[in-house]
């Protein structure tokens, strides 16, 4: 998964409403990142046949919650 580093604006009190400004582009950013990794683990779990879902200890069932991080 990727991932950004949020460090630089650990202080957002500091900062006003930049910093405020600053947190919610990185927040926004982020959940953007999670969305598409969750959407291409989605996609690629679809793309497997019954028989390899089985193998690997899955079902069509579990798809949705692996690729949310559920599971």
């Amino acid at each position: 998964m990727a991932a950004l580093d949020t460090t630089r604006f650990a202080s957002t009190g500091s900062f006003g409403l930049v910093g405020r400004i600053g947190a919610f582009f990185v927040s926004a950013v982020n959940a953007a990142i999670e969305w598409n990794d969750a959407r291409v683990t989605r996609n690629a779990l679809t793309g497997l046949s019954d028989r390899e879902l089985e193998d690997i200890g899955l079902c069509r069932g579990d798809i949705d919650a692996i690729a949310q991080g559920r599971r």
